[in-house]
This record gives C-alpha cells, structure tokens and sequence, in this order.
C-alpha cells in the first residue's frame, strides 16, 4: 500500500512540474482578415441612400462567432465584423476579453436594422440584447453610428470575397 502510494505521488508530482523549456508564449497577434464589404443605407420616405461602405471580416461558425473581435487591440475605422447566424432570433452580445469599444448592430433576415448597442465597454460581461430577432450583427468602432447617424430601420448589403 506504501509503495502505491508513493507511486502515486511520484506521479502526481512529476505530471505537474512545469518544464520551464517548453513555457514559451504561444499567443499570436489576431489581424484582420478582409472577406467581403458591407454598404450601410438610410431609409427615407422609402428611398435608400449610401451612407458609407466598410470592409467586413465575417464569422459564420461556432468557434469564429464565439471569438468575434477577441483579443485585438484595434480595428480601422473602415472596417467592421459581420456575425452571420443561421436564422432569425433575439441575440445577445458581451464584451470579454474585447480591448476596445464598439457599437454593436443588429440586423434582421431582411437586412433592416433592429436596434444598435452604442459605445459597449472593453471587457465588460453585461448582456448586451438586440430590441429583437436578428439574423447578423455588424460590430463597429463605438461611435461610428452616430457619426453616421445610423438608426433602427436602415439598411445593409453585403458580398463575400
């Protein structure tokens, strides 16, 4: 039993030593990757006007939706994240482990916009919901939507590279 036990031990011991050769920082700088633009339009008395084009990174899988804009330090001002969801549904975003501020626009399946979550904090966890069901969501720079005067009811159009 001694000699089990001290088996063990050795085991558990040698398993959690950190060999300080193979500690090397593995972390990679997350770039932007440009796979399609995005025009942004207003609508008035139903007729839509351009308000600006961007460049759009897309995450349209679990592991790229789950990331989004984590771990970048920033992002251009001409240049946006367009989650892409399979249906329609009410959406909630957070900001973990997000270094910069961002507005947050929700958008439906017939490309409307829904509602827009203005200046979201870096870092912070709160549930940021859209005002209801959202088939995309375009994540800015914070304050790009008022500078453009964006608001519930525009428009969007995208291509894929």
């Amino acid at each position: 039993m001694r000699l089990l036990l001290a088996v063990l031990m050795t085991t558990v011991l040698f398993s959690c030593k950190t060999d300080s050769k193979n500690t090397k920082n593995l972390t990679k700088e997350v770039t932007f990757t440009k796979e399609g633009e995005l025009i942004l339009h207003s609508v008035n008395d139903s007729i839509a006007k351009q308000i600006t084009q961007i460049d759009i990174e897309i995450a349209d899988d679990e592991y790229q939706v789950q990331t989004g804009l984590m771990y970048r330090k920033s992002m251009l001002p001409n240049q946006g994240m367009l989650f892409i969801f399979p249906e329609e549904a009410p959406r909630s975003f957070y900001m973990k482990n997000t270094e910069f501020a961002l507005d947050i626009i929700y958008i439906d399946k017939n490309n409307k916009v829904v509602s827009i979550q203005k200046n979201a904090k870096p870092y912070d966890e709160s549930s940021l919901p859209s005002e209801g069901p959202a088939q995309y969501v375009l994540e800015v720079n914070a304050q790009l939507t008022d500078s453009w005067s964006l608001k519930a009811g525009d428009s969007i159009s995208f291509t894929k590279n």
